[in-house]
């Protein structure tokens, strides 16, 4: 039993050396101060949606795109309506997109209908757009989002995330620990980053690429079941470094039922899993050939978290299942077992709080749910660990979420019902 308290002390040890360094990251907001940007040029943008069976919530992400501050004859919109049964495109249609249909029951996904979209972009508009910016169908962009965006793209960047913000946050405890950690993910992660001058992550949706990037990617060749995680480890890789904006914020709906999220987030680790055989040898030749910190911190998001947290629990029921096989007890090593878990919330309540506090203007839900969530992001968190163990053996396959939140920018702050 000391042996196995040992290993548990081990592997916390290795957790800490692991992440150390994002906790310093939590410091740098608040000791370095962004640059001025550069005076910026007005460019050309192709917004890209990809909707499936999104006519709920559809109109309303493209009404937020309509209400922008920047010039609309330098902004078109495209959808891919993606093997849609309801009335996407219709919607979409009506209020001014122009928009593709597609039908493949076979090649399913979001990188798929990407794909799909910018091909036909590429053919019938050609070289015209300077960039290109991603959406899901279900957001909310704020009024001057694609006017912040062409500030940080005329500084260089020819990659860029943003702030992605929720406009579901307090439905429930789960919609809110998504939340939660997309707001850390924003504010102590990339933002810590960009203001340090290593290279960004992208996530899920909110980014912008440019004309470059397409064509030296040879188009949209990203299919694993995290795209946006391959988009962005396929050109750290290759020496992009992808830029950060904070101002500009796009509003997310979260998945509320735990079914939802159970199969969202198995995709997501499995998907980690795919990273790891594809771009793991590259990763690794970045660290140590290349000295690359940004190849170092990519792998950090997406290996040690899953590997440590599945030989923390193997070690410990396979000590308990052989304990009690030969007589003895457990007491000691659920002690040991219980210890780490503990730990393990601790760090993420810690994280939570720290994170609930810096963002409270920006959480839009009620006081009592903002110190709530605070307290039950850990057991969200927790959940990744059965999580992250079923991936690692059952097969996963990409599904839609459902999108039901028909909520407008006004609501979504507070402000009141839209005119």
């Amino acid at each position: 039993m000391e042996t196995i308290k040992l290993i548990n002390f081990i592997i916390a040890t290795v957790f800490f050396v692991c992440y150390s360094y994002q906790f310093a990251y939590i410091l740098v907001p608040y000791l370095k101060k962004e640059k001025p940007h550069k005076p910026a040029e007005l460019h050309r943008y192709a917004v890209l949606i990809s909707a499936r069976n999104e006519e709920l919530v559809i109109g309303n992400l493209l009404d937020s795109i309509s209400a922008q501050d920047y010039p609309s004859s330098l902004v078109r919109v495209f959808v891919v309506a993606d093997n849609c049964t309801d009335k996407t495109a219709k919607v979409a249609r009506a209020h001014g997109a122009i928009v593709y249909e597609r039908f493949n029951d076979k090649l399913v996904g979001k990188g798929y209908a990407l794909e799909y979209l910018l091909d036909r972009i590429g053919e019938e508009y050609g070289d015209v757009f300077d960039a290109y910016m991603v959406f899901d169908a279900d957001n909310l962009l704020s009024e001057d989002y694609i006017s912040r965006m062409n500030e940080t793209f005329s500084d260089g960047y020819r990659i860029i995330t943003s702030y992605r913000n929720s406009k579901n946050y307090g439905d429930n405890w789960i919609s809110a620990g998504y939340a939660l950690w997309f707001l850390r993910e924003a504010k102590y992660l990339n933002n810590a980053r960009y203001l340090l001058g290593t290279s960004c992550a992208v996530s899920g949706t909110g980014f912008l690429f440019s004309r470059e990037i397409l064509k030296s990617c040879g188009g949209w060749p990203f299919h694993l079941l995290v795209e946006d995680i391959e988009f962005t480890i396929h050109n750290i890789v290759s020496g992009e470094k992808v830029g950060y904006c904070p101002r500009a914020v796009l509003y997310d709906e979260q998945p509320t039922k735990f079914s939802q999220s159970w199969k969202q987030r198995m995709r997501w680790a499995r998907g980690y899993i795919q990273i790891l055989r594809k771009y793991g040898g590259r990763l690794l030749h970045g660290i140590f050939a290349k000295r690359s910190f940004s190849c170092f911190d990519m792998t950090m998001n997406i290996a040690p978290a899953v590997i440590l947290s599945f030989l923390g629990i193997i070690i410990n029921v396979g000590a308990a299942v052989y304990s009690v096989l030969n007589g003895g007890g457990t007491d000691v090593l659920l002690q040991s077992f219980g210890q780490l878990i503990l730990n393990t919330c601790l760090m993420m309540f810690i994280i939570g709080a720290i994170t609930t506090i810096s963002e409270w203007k920006n959480i839009y839900c009620s006081t009592p749910k903002k110190i709530l969530y605070a307290f039950t992001f850990p057991l969200f968190m927790l959940t990744y660990l059965p999580i992250c163990i079923v991936a690692l053996f059952h097969p996963v396959k990409w599904e839609p979420i459902v999108h039901d939140r028909v909520r407008t920018l006004r609501e979504v702050r507070g402000e009141g019902n839209a005119a």
